[in-house]
């Protein structure tokens, strides 16, 4: 199955009570027994670590805000996949959104550097080196998901909460 990047928006209001309450936090991002998703909800499939390596240069850490967009935020609570969830203020949402919408697709493109993924130990690197370009259109398609979930949500003045599942 692998590992899927999530990526749920939610008002400041929920995000607090999560706060106050992590015991809320499975049943909120798993509605419904697991059979639902949260409000707002979007995941990057497996491609999330090289994205986040095309954003940032890196495979872990990198310059906020763009740092922020998939390995950000506050942990908060127990595991809810793989590691506990992460909680992404309003304010910082927002600035994942302004630096996202400054990064069109052909500047993303031309990040993809399958082997210094590989070298840096990204996951699913392996599948850029193979698949090359059709690597990059799986990547680009998640991308904008990416960029659409944080547009929504900064024009809605939400905060977002991000887990590995």
């Amino acid at each position: 199955m692998g590992m899927v990047a999530c990526f749920a928006a939610t008002d400041a209001a929920t995000l607090r009570g999560l706060q106050a309450d992590p015991g809320l936090i499975q049943d909120f991002l798993y509605p419904d027994d697991g059979e639902g998703e949260p409000p707002h909800y979007v995941d990057l499939d497996k491609g999330w670590h090289c994205i986040h390596f095309m954003l940032v240069g890196e495979a872990e850490g990198g310059e906020p805000p763009l740092s922020w967009a998939i390995l950000g935020g506050d942990e908060v609570g127990d595991e809810v996949g793989y590691g506990p969830a992460r909680f992404l203020q309003p304010d910082r949402v927002r600035a994942v959104a302004t630096a996202l919408s400054s990064m069109d697709d052909e500047t993303f493109k031309r990040r993809f550097e399958p082997h210094a993924m590989q070298a840096a130990d990204v996951y699913l690197s392996e599948m850029c080196v193979r698949d090359g370009d059709e690597a990059l259109e799986y990547l680009l398609e998640n991308y904008r998901s990416l960029v659409a979930f944080y547009r929504g949500a900064a024009d809605r003045g939400d905060g977002a909460i991000l887990w590995v599942s």
